[in-house]
């Protein structure tokens, strides 16, 4: 079996934001070809996607041809609108996490669906979580690797995190709004070099502020395989070695000792570094993400597991389905 615990999907149509929230800066989808539509933030372009980013036929027909079993499915992290008023924001995730539900609902042997939450509204936040897992059946959320000028250490965003240890919600967190990203516009750097850099952000943040250490059931995934942070834990934890005053303040833990306290996904683009990372984690962390349906993402997914002949066929089992069905808190017979 595989399940792609990384996948990114959208309305097909939604309203116009700024005509509903009475201000700019959200996004809009303007159909422009068949199967075909430009994204754009007010009047600049962002993005063009195809049909497989809305349409779950196409979608299945990706993951037959490809042998994907079950994508879970969460929105693309521009939509996260974390800057927006609370309210708009609760709003907007509402009608995300809606579709999600919906695609899932209509097809629950091949979708499981992570919603959205208003993370800059922690009280709206807990609220909309509640919902997307009591009432939608979705199994957890999506969440950015900082929130504004918050870090995932933020005292105010602690309860979000207890409310999804206490739920059994899995949090996935992706990095966006990239750091830097005005100082690098050339050569698509905000997403080579930002992006790695906002998950190992995240992760050192949930470390050393003692998130992990305070919800030891609390189950969370770093997207891009972890980012720049399995190249450099050894400096990471140099640095909590060498000068204590100031890394271990929160939290007096190694944080070496946390590599077996959350999940990252597959999405390396490398089978030494996929190797380096199963050696550092255990393939017990480690579930299959493919970023569909974009180009940084892995075009067939599973398929550089599956080219690695080192790996033992229940290390490519639990790195296909089993860490992402632990993660997930699902069990395998409700795809079968």
């Amino acid at each position: 079996m595989k399940i792609d615990v990384h996948t990114h999907i959208l309305p097909k149509n939604w309203p116009d934001l700024r005509e509903r929230y009475g201000y700019g800066g959200f996004i809009r989808l303007e159909h422009c070809a068949p199967c075909r539509a430009r994204m754009f933030c007010d009047d600049k372009f962002f993005r063009e996607i195809e049909s497989n980013c809305w349409d779950s036929v196409v979608r299945i027909s990706d993951c037959d041809e490809a042998g994907v079993d079950v994508q879970v499915l969460s929105t693309v992290p521009v939509m996260f609108s974390y800057w927006a008023k609370p309210e708009d924001a609760l709003d907007l995730s509402r009608f995300l996490n809606d579709h999600i539900a919906g695609v899932v609902r209509a097809h629950p042997k091949r979708f499981a669906g992570l919603g959205t939450i208003p993370m800059q509204a922690p009280e709206l936040a807990v609220r909309e979580l509640e919902r997307c897992v009591g009432e939608l059946g979705l199994a957890g959320v999506e969440i950015g690797s900082h929130v504004n000028k918050w870090n995932l250490n933020e005292a105010a965003m602690f309860p979000v995190f207890e409310a999804a240890a206490e739920l059994g919600a899995a949090v996935f967190v992706h990095p966006w709004d990239m750091m830097g990203k005005g100082d690098m516009p050339d050569y698509w750097l905000p997403w080579l070099v930002g992006m790695p850099a906002e998950t190992c952000r995240a992760i050192c943040s949930m470390i050393f502020g003692g998130v992990l250490e305070r919800l030891p059931n609390l189950r969370v995934m770093f997207a891009h395989g972890g980012g720049s942070f399995p190249g450099t834990v050894g400096r990471i934890e140099h640095g909590y070695n060498c000068r204590p005053d100031l890394c271990a303040v929160d939290n007096d833990s190694n944080p070496r000792t946390y590599l077996d306290r959350f999940y990252v996904d597959s999405l390396t683009h490398d089978a030494d570094t996929l190797r380096y990372l199963i050696s550092l984690m255990g393939a017990e962390r480690i579930a299959l993400g493919s970023d569909y349906p974009f180009p940084l993402g892995e075009a067939v997914p599973g398929s550089l597991i599956q080219s690695m002949s080192d790996l033992s066929p229940d290390t490519v089992d639990r790195l296909l389905s089993g860490t992402a069905l632990d993660f997930l808190g699902l069990d395998k017979s409700l795809f079968l």
